[in-house]
């Protein structure tokens, strides 16, 4: 489940401010395959600040996540100089990645109780079977 989508950075920013960062071929229309990339990585930056603190994928997307989501994307979307205020905001929204990571803030959810798993086998040995090498 992303984080954020194309609609999402629309009903944020606008539809007109979508086209400006994402027509890349200049046909006046925003490009879909531009904004799902800057998304996906946007998402994996997300992912790897969460996983440390909680289980993924999350079963829902709280509304902070949606709005750090769309921080960062829109600041990525900028390729020709960021303004201010865009990368402060991507900055801000790095900060309390660091600090949901960190433990310092929560999203309310349940948190994770050990590292995700690999999804290979664990084994685990008892006592040693010899205690001395003598006779060897």
């Amino acid at each position: 489940m992303p984080y954020a989508t194309a609609q999402s950075l629309i009903d944020r920013y606008g539809e007109p401010e979508l086209v400006q960062l994402a027509d890349r071929d200049g046909d006046g229309g925003w490009e879909a395959t531009v904004v799902d990339r800057v998304l996906a990585d946007t998402d994996a930056e997300i992912d790897a600040a969460l996983a440390a603190r909680y289980p993924l994928p999350l079963a829902t997307v709280p509304a902070l996540l949606v709005g750090l989501a769309c921080d960062i994307a829109r600041c990525r979307l900028h390729v020709d100089g960021v303004p201010d205020h865009v990368r402060d905001a991507a900055a801000n929204a790095r900060k309390i990645l660091a600090a949901l990571s960190a433990g310092t803030m929560s999203l309310g959810l349940p948190a994770a109780s050990e590292p995700a798993s690999t999804g290979l086998a664990r084994v685990s040995s008892g006592d040693a079977v010899f205690s001395s090498a003598e006779g060897f």
